[in-house]
Formats: C-alpha cells, structure tokens, sequence
C-alpha cells in the first residue's frame, strides 16, 4: 500500500482566475503549497494534477512532480480521479486530496492522517482534518466549513451555517470545529464515490463530503492542533502573505 499525495490546481477559477499562480512573497502559491506539503514526509509519491502548462512548469522548474489532466472537471475530485489513473495506482492505495490554494497547510496533522489511516486503525471510508476553534467571525461565516461529530470522532453533519446552535445568547465559552479541507482515501473508493448519486444535502450545502455520509459510508475526523488558512479570494492572499511574513 502507497501513500499518494495529489494537489488539483486549476488555473481557471470562476472567483479568482489564476489564483495557483499568484506571488505569496514572491513565490508562486502552488509553488508553497507542494514544498510545505512535501514537510509530511508520509509520500510514495506527491503530485500535482492540472489543466495548465505553466502551473506544471513551475512544479517542475522546483524539481516537483506534476501532470496534465482535462480541462473538463467541475471538482478537484474528478482531477484527483484522473490523475490515479495515469499514475495506475493500485485499488488499495491510499490518496491523500491536498487543496491547492492551502499555502499554509498543516502538514503535520496530514502525516498523522495518512500513517493512521496506513496502519487501518479505523473502519471508515474516508478521513478528513478539522480544528477547534473559537473565532466567532469564522463561526458565522457562510465560507468557513464546520463539522460535528459523534463520540467517536466520525462526522455526523457538515454545513456552512453555524453548528452547533447555541440556544443561549452567551457565546463567552464558543467552541465549534471548523473543516479544514483535506481528504484521505482509498483508490477503490474515489472511484465508488464518484458513482455515488448526489444528495439533497450536498446540492443545497455545495459540500461533496455530504455525498459520503448520505450514501451511508463514514467519515473519520480527526484533529489538527494547527489551523489552515485557504485562499479563495484576493483578500485571503493578502492576509496568508502578512502571515507568512510575520512568521
């Protein structure tokens, strides 16, 4: 069994076109997301899957690895799909779904993900990070994913509304867990979840992990003690840069 991690970067963002390549401190963003990736040290293999000739050239010119693949997907899934089959994985290989606008990816948490999930120390299809948060902004925000979950750490819900609902007025002792949007996974199942038939909830939420939980298969969530920071917007970049200077 191999551990492959795989970056989907497409150049053509509706909201932000280009974003893979956009400077953080004078380095391409796709760029800081393969080399603080490679700080997992848990890869056979890590890739980036795109649609473009210059985001592949600038992993290459860095001494990374990257591929081609179609114009055509609506989701990073669908790239990560393809690419498992140009690399001609075995079923039971592990993928590890690596967001390519996540600069400052906890790479830690991702190494813990993948050798628990190697080690097959649970009985879920899938595993995904989040991280304890009290940021009452992120709370209310509509961009910000948040989970919940059962005693046993495997995901009951996600959504883009605040959860869990606080009856009481008093948010002095706010805790939520908030998604961040890394994805484990055998090979085999990326190819049944890509079958699966689209749910009521992922429609009206836009969350593909909801096609797992409403088809029945479970999601294991684990914790990061490290928060991630996403890039969808030219404001994000903004403050990932002045993170990233700061730091």
């Amino acid at each position: 069994m191999k551990v492959i991690g795989i970056i989907p970067a497409r150049f053509g963002s509706s909201r932000f076109p280009g974003k893979p390549l956009e400077l953080i401190s004078g380095k391409p963003m796709i760029v800081r997301v393969y080399e603080r990736a490679e700080k997992a040290h848990c890869w056979d293999k890590l890739v980036v899957a795109t649609d473009d000739q210059r985001i592949k050239k600038v992993i290459e010119d860095i001494g990374g690895t990257a591929l081609m693949t179609s114009k055509d997907h609506s989701t990073g899934t669908d790239r990560i799909a393809e690419a498992c089959q140009r690399l001609n994985l075995d079923h039971e290989d592990l993928v590890v779904n690596i967001q390519g606008d996540e600069p400052l990816l906890p790479y830690n948490a991702i190494r813990n993900l993948a050798k628990t999930f190697r080690n097959r120390a649970f009985e879920a299809s899938m595993g995904t990070l989040a991280y304890r948060s009290s940021n009452r902004e992120e709370f209310y925000d509509k961009n910000v994913v948040k989970v919940v979950t059962d005693t046993e750490d495997y995901a009951l819900y996600f959504s883009r509304s605040p959860i869990p609902f606080k009856r009481d007025s008093d948010l002095k002792d706010l805790q939520f867990l908030k998604h961040l949007g890394f994805y484990i996974y055998t090979v085999a199942f990326l190819y049944l979840f890509r079958q699966l038939p689209q749910g009521y909830l992922e429609r009206i939420e836009k969350l593909e992990q909801l096609r797992a939980l409403e088809n029945g298969y479970k999601i294991k969530v684990m914790l990061s003690e490290e928060d991630s920071h996403g890039v969808d917007t030219p404001e994000d970049l903004a403050r990932v840069e002045k993170y990233i200077k700061n730091e």
